[in-house]
């Protein structure tokens, strides 16, 4: 039954060659004319928004950094001259980066998109028209949204961390500054710590390669002989097969990324210095930075666990190691573990960050229409922030609004995680490993745990769902001209705490490109329901025309196209 198995996979294997070559060569050609268009689209594109707005980030850059008291004197003279190198490099990186990604994604997408193609639908003309439709439209369209999502990084986001560095220091927080004192000693640890890390980081990758070869080949290998991971499907097993040629290539890129990497880490070893007040703190953190490394690298190559290079403490006030329990049975357990991490069924059971994403906008645009049934947000903050793009009621309450939701449906139906459906609980294990979206949902989930402690009435959550799009949430007496049943400062005090860090939360979302033009888009949406339900009610015993009506939506697309 085995041997029959094999040949089946085999011959269907075989007799998929003739097509994989037909439909690679369609690739090829398609990506050889989309590519051109979207390499324009993202090149030029990206290129006029650095160059343009290279001239007003130099300035504000400048302006924002002398005039903000989140830092000291020494620390801030140190960062206005250290400016001009990333100022300059940015729009050499910047363009070049878009460059070579309009190259990459323009020729690769539809090539990708080609045997994708193949799965799509049972009728076979179906399947040769999405061969040769699919990944050509689309590849450029999403080329304009990487364009736009651009311009949102480079108008958006980076005058809102410019903001936020000129805002006041809290009266608890000191200024970030650097004691000149300890300067020549920081300088000491880093001029020997460059050296002597990148001399040695460089030697245990070299040193580990042919380990790192050796793994992935047999992991490769063992992936085409049980049709697993990336041969699970018979159109990506050629592409698959690349990767066992191209292994080396990744080793050597791997070795060189570890080599140009070792100088940042050594850098480190100046600001344990200035932090621990010692040089023989950094002196340490040289030797025991390259102890981690080690023991990182056996980690990723599933070797024994540990270093056997010394690793000295670097840290007054905290351990730098971590224990490991069960070291004989647990390092195989951990070991199974890892293994299995790379296992198709359990990709699936992770949510992606695109998941969480779509969920957010969904249940903003769900109690986006109730507030605006409520009253509580206006057909005029809607077209505000289409034509202006700077309603924080919008953009940064109504997104808190529905965290909020999330977080006190979650806390009375007892859940481990984050309820975002009716069948969707979102935990520490099954979220996106996703360094970004860790940030967000660590501090979500101690969050909800806080509101669970504090087992709030029906009244109490009632009300402040509305005092969170009504007050600033800033100070308790706030809440003493409301309704809210509490007159307890403690609970008030607590809950406005809890509004803050949501708030908190969705401003450092909002930066992110996606976040903006997702969160635009959707108040397009929402301005057009409301203009068509306006249009049904009678003002003066006459109903708003449809021609009115069409007009107030050209006009919504004409400001959005301004914004």
């Amino acid at each position: 039954m085995a041997a029959a198995d094999i040949l089946s996979k085999l011959w269907s294997f075989v007799s998929f060659l003739p097509f994989f070559f037909l439909l690679f060569i369609l690739g090829i050609i398609k990506g050889a004319v989309i590519g051109v268009i979207a390499f324009a689209i993202i090149g030029t594109g990206n290129s006029a928004v650095i160059i343009g707005l290279w001239t007003a980030h130099v300035f504000w850059t400048y302006y924002c950094v002398a005039r903000t008291n989140r830092f000291g004197l020494v620390f801030k003279v140190v960062v206005l001259m250290c400016l001009p190198v990333p100022l300059l490099l940015w729009p050499t990186v910047g363009i070049v980066g878009s460059l070579l990604g309009g190259i990459g994604y323009g020729f690769f997408s539809p090539l990708l998109a080609t045997f994708q193609a193949v799965g799509k639908g049972e009728n076979v003309s179906k399947k040769i028209y999405h061969c040769f439709s699919d990944g050509c439209w689309s590849t450029i369209e999403r080329s304009c949204t990487v364009v736009e999502d651009v311009r949102d990084l480079c108008f958006h986001s980076y005058f809102s961390y410019m903001d936020e560095l000129r805002e006041k220091l809290p009266p608890e927080e000191k200024p970030l500054d650097v004691r000149m004192s300890i300067l020549p000693c920081c300088l000491l640890v880093i001029m020997v710590g460059v050296p002597f890390d990148t001399a040695l980081i460089t030697s245990i990758a070299v040193w580990k390669s042919p380990y790192m070869l050796l793994r992935g080949w047999k992991r490769l290998s063992e992936d085409l002989i049980g049709r697993k991971g990336p041969f699970l499907e018979t159109e990506c097993v050629p592409f698959a097969a690349f990767a066992i040629f191209l292994w080396p290539l990744a080793v050597v890129v791997a070795v060189l990324a570890a080599t140009l990497c070792s100088p940042f880490l050594a850098l480190y070893s100046g600001v344990v210095v200035h932090q621990e007040n010692s040089v023989k703190m950094g002196f340490a953190y040289i030797v025991s930075v390259v102890s981690l490394f080690d023991e990182y690298v056996n980690d990723l190559l599933y070797l024994r666990e540990g270093s056997c290079l010394p690793r000295p403490i670097y840290r007054r006030n905290k351990s730098h190691a971590v224990e490991r329990k069960n070291p004989g049975k647990g390092s195989q357990n951990s070991k199974h573990t890892l293994q299995q991490s790379r296992t198709l069924k359990w990709r699936i059971q992770q949510y992606r960050p695109v998941q969480v994403w779509d969920w957010l906008f969904k249940s903003c645009e769900v109690n986006g229409r109730i507030l605006l049934r409520d009253s509580l947000v206006s057909v005029g903050e809607v077209e505000e922030f289409i034509l202006k793009g700077n309603c924080k009621k919008l953009s940064i309450k109504l997104p808190a609004w529905s965290i909020l939701q999330c977080l006190l449906t979650s806390a009375k139906s007892n859940s481990d995680g984050l309820l975002i459906s009716e069948d969707v609980v979102l935990t520490r294990t099954n979220g996106p490993k996703d360094s970004v979206f860790e940030w967000f949902i660590e501090p979500l989930l101690i969050m909800k745990e806080q509101l669970k402690n504090l087992e709030l009435e029906e009244a109490e959550e009632t009300c402040l769902k509305e005092l969170v799009i009504r007050c600033k949430n800033e100070l308790p007496e706030e809440w003493d001209s409301t309704d809210f049943p509490s007159d307890d400062t403690v609970r008030r005090a607590q809950l406005q705490a809890v509004i803050r860090r949501l708030q908190g939360i969705v401003a450092s979302m909002s930066r992110i490109p996606t976040f903006k033009r997702r969160f635009r888009n959707l108040m397009k949406v929402l301005y057009v329901e409301a203009l068509q339900a306006a249009s049904a009610i009678h003002i003066g015993g006459t109903v708003i025309s449809k021609h009115s009506e069409k007009s107030k939506e050209d006009d919504v697309d004409e400001a959005s196209n301004r914004c």
